[in-house]
């Protein structure tokens, strides 16, 4: 019987682990980072160690000293949640070793799938080797991992080494294995898997079908079981392949295995030997819970013959700390509050007041519904992430809103080119037009006797704020009878809640401020100085950093005074695990180049200057 589980891992998914030993009366014990030492996990856990340093590969990748620290803390069983070392054969045998019960698959079961270039091999499938004009579009993927870590589409040949290049450094930074491999590129695939379930006894349970075709740089935002639209000869055939694969290499725990679907076809595309970040919708749908079932497996108990019945509809939003409309530029800061209304399963890593760093995933929490149908799983998970307070950096909430409600969606034919086709239009800014005047208001009443009587009205009041990258000037005053505004009449007006009536319709409109950042219900503004500050002032053409992060390498030859061209990569940031490219916003000269690789940046500094050419 297990007693003690280290999880493997951090944020999230730990948290996640953790609430389900606590369930099973199971002790937990954490491992954290320097840069982790105050996060949730770390606090929740019964007990919590540490890995020095704050980089994954001196961390998070070190099985060495996690195993140490299992032992130390008297735990007598190791779940590695998802990435990191959760697909590592090696870790898993050092866990063994070590006395201690590993809750995962075997160490074979592992190494034969974990290599998607293996796992394809022994599907009877082989990867590209010499790469032609005619097999573009291809892509790059790294052998190990998953989250869109190492992974590049490339369309032109002579991009190819480049991006080889590029695929080994991620994938060499994200999961300590630096190789890749090249398969064919289908365009505008459906993203179907099977979660499945083995015991030690033989017996194997597909539990279903999920769909992640919504994503982001291969990485998958919204999730849903079962996957919708599949005939039921592919559901069948896609069972039976997982089935399969599970019983080539002797299974054993939670685990999942990829598909494209293409005209009516089922592309295998690898397996993940691990629990998957979407296992909530299948959760949902079969009543189950799954960590309790992988430390059953485990223990050596056997599954029931065969699975439970699937029942309604779940989806699953990721939630990140990002800026779609920045191509996803990862975001950083306080999260002042996060809170979603009743009914929603909502699983995070973070609590009121955690910061947000540089160091690892953006992803802040998931969102899930479960109902008795697709459409009304969809319309109360897109509802709840509408009302979610969410205050701190930027996230792609409005994003994942209005792809729920999106006529593609919610008919259920969306693919993996999904964003491709729709982010401008999912991107538009759509600020309310009157947060600007409720948060004057609002500070209009801290600063004054506000409902006080007036003999002579005042003069009109100015604030400025900025709102979806535009400036906004807002005039009111105060009359006899209270605060007037153009248009508009205040009904309420207090230190978090205002109540404005145009023609005849109230709305309301609760504010909280954490200093010069003002969230006003959905939409976040910036309260903006009186005379804006010269010394923030840039040249024109000056490429800022978006994020905070490290300069990974500057594009070879270029140096200040080389000729550019717009959108040519002049250097890498390393942020979040992931490396962002920034490109030259014109056509002309980079007049200034001001860092060097291994530099590190915070928000708005001044990487480079490009004077354009007319």
């Amino acid at each position: 019987m297990i007693t003690s589980v280290l999880v493997a891992n951090r944020g999230e998914i730990a948290c996640r682990v953790f609430r389900t030993c606590r369930e099973l009366g199971i002790r937990t014990v954490a491992v954290h980072s320097d840069a982790d030492a105050h996060a949730l996990h770390a606090r929740v856990a019964d007990t919590a160690v540490r890995l020095p340093g704050a980089a994954p590969a001196d961390t998070y990748l070190r099985g060495d000293l996690i195993v140490k620290a299992a032992v130390a803390a008297g735990a007598d069983a190791v779940h590695p949640g998802y990435g990191f070392l959760s697909e590592n054969a090696g870790f898993a045998r050092a866990v063994l070793d070590a006395g201690l019960v590993w809750i995962g698959p075997p160490p074979d079961a592992i190494e034969a799938m974990a290599s998607k270039t293996r796992a394809k091999r022994l599907m009877g499938l082989k990867p590209l080797t010499d790469v032609t004009e005619a097999d573009l579009p291809v892509l790059v993927k790294a052998a190990a991992g998953g989250g869109g870590r190492g992974m590049r589409v490339v369309r032109h040949l002579a991009d190819l080494d480049a991006e080889l290049a590029a695929a080994r450094a991620e994938a060499a930074s994200a999961f300590g294995d630096g190789e890749v491999f090249v398969e064919p590129y289908v365009e505008n695939g459906r993203h179907v898997e099977v979660q499945i379930l083995a015991d030690t006894h033989g017996t194997v349970w597909p539990l279903g079908t999920r769909d992640c075709s919504l994503q982001r740089r291969h990485q998958k935002v919204i999730e849903e079981a079962p996957a919708p639209g599949l005939a039921g000869e592919l559901e069948e055939e896609l069972s039976a392949l997982a089935v399969r694969a599970a019983r080539a290499v002797d299974y054993v725990g939670a685990g999942t295995v990829e598909f494209l679907v293409a005209d009516g076809r089922a592309h295998f595309l690898e397996m993940n030997t691990r629990l998957q970040v979407e296992h909530p919708v299948t959760e949902a749908v079969f009543a189950l819970d799954l960590v309790a079932e992988q430390i059953r497996i485990a223990e050596g108990h056997p599954l029931d013959s065969t699975p439970p019945r699937a029942r309604g509809h779940a989806v699953e939003a990721r939630l990140y700390a990002e800026d779609p409309s920045r191509d996803w530029s990862p975001q950083t800061g306080r999260l002042h509050r996060l809170a979603l209304p009743e009914g929603i399963r909502l699983d995070t890593g973070y609590t009121d007041g955690d910061d947000i760093g540089v160091h690892y995933d953006p992803m802040l929490a998931k969102a899930v519904a479960h109902a008795p149908t697709r459409t009304e799983a969809v319309r109360k998970l897109a509802s709840a992430l509408g009302r979610a307070v969410i205050h701190g950096p930027v996230t792609n909430r409005d994003l994942l809103v209005r792809s729920l409600r999106h006529p593609e969606f919610t008919a259920a034919r969306m693919d993996t080119g999904f964003y491709d086709r729709h982010l401008p239009d999912l991107t538009e800014p759509s600020p309310d037009p009157h947060a600007p005047l409720a948060a004057a208001l609002v500070d209009a009443h801290r600063r004054s006797r506000f409902g006080g009587w007036r003999n002579v009205p005042s003069q009109p009041q100015t604030k400025r704020y900025a709102m979806a990258g535009q400036e906004h000037e807002v005039r009111y005053r105060h009359t006899r009878t209270g605060l007037e505004a153009d248009g508009v009449r205040v009904v309420h007006a207090d230190a978090h809640l205002v109540v404005v009536e145009v023609d005849g319709v109230r709305h309301k409109f609760d504010v909280t401020r954490y200093g010069d950042q003002i969230h006003v219900n959905a939409t976040a503004l910036t309260a903006l100085p009186r005379f804006p500050d010269p010394t923030t002032q840039h040249a024109p053409g000056s490429l800022l950093a978006p994020m905070p992060g490290t300069v990974v390498r500057v594009a070879d030859g270029v140096t200040a005074g080389s000729a550019v061209k717009a959108g040519d990569p002049l250097l890498w940031l390393e942020a979040m695990k992931m490396q962002h490219k920034i490109t030259a916003p014109v056509t002309g000269t980079l007049s200034e180049l001001c860092v060097v690789p291994g530099q590190q940046v915070e928000p708005g500094a001044l990487l480079a200057v490009v004077t354009e050419t007319f």
